[in-house]
């Protein structure tokens, strides 16, 4: 059964980026993108055991998350500069095969940031 989950780990912590908001948007042939939900990550830097889609919700095409990074760090205590070199990072991606289950982690500091297709 296809679905979507993400993972953030804060690589400049070495630990889950718990607290970070992410927002999930289908993005239209247009262009236009609609937020489908936004969540906070829980302490293991997921979101709490329910995928971001899940069998139901999953459809072929254009999608989008926001990970909204300088949030984060500032709430840890980080100076950051103003404007933050990295504040949201958004990552488009596509669905090609709404049965297939599809892993989006993000590996995050201040500076920098990595992402895969995750299993």
């Amino acid at each position: 059964m296809g679905r979507l989950t993400t993972h953030v780990l804060d690589t400049a912590h070495g630990c889950p980026a718990a607290g970070m908001k992410v927002t999930l948007q289908k993005v239209g042939a247009d262009g236009h993108a609609q937020t489908v939900k936004t969540v906070t990550l829980d302490s293991d830097g997921r979101t709490g055991g329910a995928p971001l889609l899940g069998p139901d919700e999953m459809a072929v095409g254009r999608w989008r998350l926001l990970f909204e990074v300088a949030p984060y760090f500032r709430a840890k205590g980080v100076s950051l500069p103003e404007p933050a070199f990295i504040d949201t990072v958004t990552l488009d991606f596509g669905i090609a095969d709404a049965q297939a289950h599809y892993h989006v982690p993000l590996l995050v500091s201040p500076w920098s940031y990595g992402t895969y297709r995750g299993s």
